[in-house]
């Protein structure tokens, strides 16, 4: 695929004023955003520290960092993005005893953003005013993987708070994606963590000694992407990998889709638990997870395919056995669900009434796969349609197939109605490999297979340089991984009532409170929020102003 490297759309100055970040053109081009594409991505190279570039049209703000302390340390957290407490262990590396080894302290990853407009939250500090404006993420990875809140109104003392870092049983997730529940008034927080993974539920006003609660009814499983319905059932990707076949560098699907459907609206205790199942064009259903290069994977990774989908039920669960866990990994693949490679999260279409559903395949992130192409090494973006939420068959066709250029897709986020923001996650090995760090695209889903437009190339700080060197040397003692990672790309106006669920609205970025978020992972853990270029660096009426009476 080519990436387009002029002017995309001609623009007026009005139609620039609005500042959609992925928006149709002056002509009506839903396929045209209003961006100027970056022409490549950052490249790799040891010492080589580079900034994060984006379309000249936008520009950054950092609103946290991992350096920043929080206001309330626990559990050996005592830094956004670093489990160290007092500066024990340093926060970079040292030279330890003797010159010998180095020390630094481990860091967390703080992960999928949830934004919400909130009054009334309080703090650690009862005497201060903590705001409106919050951002909340899982820091997966950690020990402990904790919950935080940033807190966007707040000076720097105030500004993180760590809402939790154990469950109710006193145990500590590796927390990971996030979403709010307006139906349960909750935050919803999945845990990656493969077998010991899955949801707990959690408030999101501070409390001393707060837990959050695991929902058995929704598995175990490793969760990473969770949203919301506007009918109260919850939709989760897993992030799974499957074996690697031997002389092939490729994996094996191993991940599938989920939808719990509560008893009641807005009580996650009792309901059904169900996957997505794909069929064959026999009606029978695929089996995408026997071989690296079946038939039945190759044909789901064929640009212009569409293919029927059910529901088909993996668990139920009943008050007689609310308190019982469960393996949803097990249970789906019992049930015969199709399997996909790594589909790490998913998003409601605005205007589709909840109708379509579109998730990420990561894939294997390896050159060398022989997966690679035809059968998803690359990984895509894979659109769900079905006549609302509660709906139990449906179709899936493929919206954007990876390749070199353009793989390894993870978070994603709508900009609009036709423009679906999604951004790589390739792994050190990758960026080796093809000499580049990892991009976020503008994907058009007016036409699937229309060139993604690259908006963010992200850089590598210092602190990411210097631990992937160290992770390439092997040096003893040393914990941390290394290259930055693009994650929790996010878009919201922070309405927490059940008509601001992601989906529920047309977005209209960078006004009527709408703003985009996003972290680069790794190195110094920097969240940071997009704004319009031009608006960068003052308080104008484009996200950059307090927006505490809007």
């Amino acid at each position: 695929m080519v990436t387009r490297t002029k002017g995309l759309a001609a623009a007026t100055a009005g139609a620039l004023a609005v500042a959609a970040l992925a928006g149709a053109s002056a002509a009506g081009a839903s396929d045209r955003p209003l961006l100027r594409g970056l022409a490549h991505a950052n490249p790799k190279a040891p010492g080589l520290s580079s900034p994060n570039r984006l379309s000249v049209e936008l520009a950054q703000v950092t609103r946290a960092q991992g350096s920043d302390t929080v206001e309330n340390p626990q559990d050996g957290v005592g830094y956004y993005g670093y489990d160290s407490i007092d500066n024990v262990p340093p926060l970079l590396p040292v030279v330890g005893a003797g010159g010998a080894s180095l020390a630094e302290a481990h860091k967390t990853e703080p992960d999928k953003n949830t934004y919400l407009v909130l009054r009334g939250q309080d703090g650690p500090d009862p005497a201060y005013d903590y705001g409106t404006h919050f951002l909340f993420q899982g820091h997966e990875g950690g020990t402990p993987g904790y919950v935080s809140r940033v807190n966007l109104d707040a000076d720097p003392a105030h500004r993180i708070t760590i809402l939790a870092t154990r469950d109710a049983k006193g145990l500590l997730p590796d927390f990971d994606g996030s979403t709010w529940n307006p139906f349960a008034n909750k935050l919803l927080m999945t845990s990656e963590n493969g077998a010991a993974g899955g949801v707990w539920a959690g408030d999101v006003n501070y409390s001393p000694g707060a837990t959050f609660t695991e929902l058995p009814a929704l598995g175990k499983a490793g969760y990473e992407g969770i949203q919301t319905a506007s009918d109260g059932s919850i939709w989760m990707v897993e992030d799974v990998g499957g074996a690697t076949v031997a002389g092939t560098n490729g994996r094996l699907a191993n991940s599938f889709v989920y939808r719990f459907v509560p008893t009641h609206k807005g009580d996650l205790t009792t309901g059904t638990l169900q996957a997505l199942q794909v069929l064959r064009r026999s009606g029978d259903p695929m089996d995408t997870a026997a071989d690296l290069m079946s038939q039945d994977i190759e044909d789901l990774h064929k640009l212009g395919s569409s293919f029927a989908t059910r529901w088909v039920t993996v668990h139920q669960t009943t008050s007689a056995n609310a308190t019982q866990t469960f393996s949803s990994l097990d249970a789906a693949k019992a049930a015969k669900a199709t399997a996909f490679k790594r589909p790490e999260n998913g998003v409601f279409r605005p205007g589709s009434h909840f109708g379509e559903f579109f998730f990420t395949e990561t894939g294997d992130t390896n050159a060398t796969s022989t997966a690679n192409g035809q059968a998803g090494g690359w990984g895509g973006v894979f659109r769900l349609r079905q006549n609302g939420p509660s709906a139990g068959a449906g179709t899936l066709s493929l919206v954007s197939l990876g390749d070199a250029e353009h793989t390894s897709f993870d978070n994603l986020a709508f900009a609009d109605e036709d423009h679906l923001l999604v951004v790589e996650d390739r792994g050190d090995l990758l960026h080796a490999q093809l000499n580049a760090l990892d991009s976020g695209w503008v994907i058009s889903v007016g036409r699937a297979g229309s060139p993604p437009v690259r908006f963010l190339a992200e850089g590598r700080d210092a602190s990411a340089t210097i631990d992937s060197a160290l992770t390439d040397a092997k040096v003893p003692g040393f914990q941390n991984d290394g290259d930055n990672e693009i994650t929790g790309i996010h878009v919201s106006d922070g309405d927490p009532s059940d008509g601001g669920l992601l989906g529920a609205k047309q977005p209209r970025l960078f006004e009527k409170g709408w703003r985009l978020f996003w972290t680069a992972q790794h190195g110094d853990n920097v969240t940071s929020e997009i704004v319009p270029q031009r608006t960068a660096g003052s308080r104008s009426r484009h996200g950059l102003r307090d927006q505490r009476d809007e």
